[in-house]
């Protein structure tokens, strides 16, 4: 038997061939299987050769490459065949070599099509003729009118590099708001535009109008990137598909009895919440609440009388003597009035005996962390003149201390209520039942893998 030739080649030099995506879906980085490819591949220390072209064409291993990347791998093994991309045999090869793959419905007919009579070139033209037929629908579309130009970045360049030094700063919060990264920027104001020495950034309307618009050119660009910002109040919703069922009982079983949190609360003589005011806030509160297993709800302004309701239902289930609540809020007419509402309501529409707490933010915290301002109190808020009277007009919103701060100021509220002995009591038998829970799930599948 005619032994195999393989060479080292570099990633780098590796070539995706256009007729591949005729075929066959492009690989995705995000896809489950290719995340799994790249964990065997890191464990074992071994990658199946892929089989290249002359002129460095894949023919087989657009998976194992895309996996390979991701480790950070510089160069794979290969076999070369003596043909090059243009030959009449690359259609032919491509997909006898990916006949053991898993594919979609449109996939095997493609491939169909290329075990079909013809050459190459007209292979080819049926495959694209193919995929514009299928693509086509009935339904008349929309005419989009006009068209959208960006300015150019360049004289914004002063405030997009700090901006984006601020993103990095912030990374572990990720996705972060535009308001959040508008207060940083006022710690040490850059120009807005590089050739106007007057346009310092500002706590102002226009200031952060000027960043909102630099943060998108800056993400369109490339330069921040895509993932670090996030709008939570444009909920998006997308489904968890698979194309088949390898990847899904892999993943079952990859999560499988990994799933066990005790709750740590159980033994406190109280029962605590947690509510924030914002969307701006959960990925901080997040965290915190994680680590304590506290249940968290965010109002999105004033809480709504259905997440109430769920609380109240949650403190009498434990049975407990007291509700702790631990409020987070803006310090402006509405902010205040926000913790006290939701104080009242669970008080006196729900009879619970209810112990709120403004974790933040207060006065004496506006103070302490000399915070930037966030304008003038709303002279349309019913609260308004209660607020000024007693605080005068100027507001400050939760963005303005950094996600750090915050959750420190989270965690020292947290501890504070805490019965520390049983705390750690509850933690440390989780440890313990993990310990167990391994055993059990590495018989349980072991008892599994033969029908797998």
């Amino acid at each position: 038997m005619k032994s195999r030739k393989l060479r080292q080649v570099l990633i780098s030099d590796l070539k995706e061939s256009g007729k591949n995506e005729l075929i066959y879906r492009p690989v995705n980085p995000d896809d489950p299987e290719i995340i799994s490819l790249a964990k065997a591949i890191k464990k074992s220390r071994w990658v199946s050769p892929l089989i290249i072209t002359k002129d460095g064409y894949i023919i087989s291993g657009h998976r194992r490459k895309l996996a390979c990347s991701l480790l950070g791998k510089k160069s794979v093994p290969c076999e070369v065949l003596p043909i090059t991309s243009n030959s009449p045999r690359f259609l032919k090869l491509l997909t006898e070599f990916n006949r053991q793959r898993h594919k979609g419905y449109e996939e095997i007919i493609r491939e169909g099509l290329v075990d079909a009579e013809g050459g190459e070139k007209d292979t080819d033209w049926i495959l694209m003729l193919d995929r514009l037929e299928r693509s086509e629908i009935a339904v008349d579309s929309m005419e989009i009118d006009g068209t959208k130009k960006r300015a150019s970045i360049k004289g914004n360049r002063p405030l997009l590099d700090v901006a984006i030094k601020i993103i990095y700063q912030l990374e572990e919060f990720w996705p972060i708001s535009d308001r959040a990264i508008h207060y940083q920027l006022l710690n040490d104001p850059p120009l807005k535009h590089k050739a106007k020495p007057d346009s310092a950034y500002r706590n102002d309307r226009a200031s952060y109008q000027t960043l909102t618009n630099v943060l998108t050119r800056g993400r369109l660009s490339g330069e921040i990137p895509w993932e670090s910002i996030g709008d939570e109040t444009r909920p998006v919703s997308v489904w968890t598909v698979y194309s088949h069922t390898a990847p899904f009982i892999k993943r079952q079983l990859e999560g499988f009895m990994k799933g066990y949190f005790r709750d740590y609360m159980q033994s406190q003589p109280n029962h605590t919440e947690i509510v924030g005011e914002k969307m701006t806030i959960e990925s901080i509160i997040r965290p915190v609440a994680s680590k304590y297993c506290i249940p968290y709800t965010i109002g999105r302004g004033y809480s709504s009388i259905n997440p109430r309701h769920e609380m109240a239902e949650r403190f009498r289930k434990t049975g407990k003597e007291k509700l702790i609540v631990l409020i987070l809020s803006d310090f402006d007419p509405d902010g205040e009035e926000i913790a006290q509402s939701f104080s009242r309501s669970m008080r006196d529409d729900f009879d619970v005996n209810i112990h709120p707490i403004k974790v933040a933010l207060r006065h004496d915290q506006v103070i302490e962390l000399k915070l930037p301002e966030g304008g003038e109190a709303k002279r349309s808020s019913s609260n308004y003149q209660k607020f000024i009277e007693k605080y005068g007009k100027y507001v400050f919103e939760l963005e303005a201390v950094t996600p750090q701060k915050l959750q420190e100021i989270l965690t020292d509220a947290i501890k504070s209520i805490l019965d520390p002995d049983s705390f750690n009591h509850e933690v440390e038998e989780e440890k313990k039942e993990k310990i167990h829970l391994g055993k059990y799930r590495e018989k349980a599948l072991k008892a599994l893998g033969p029908q797998m």
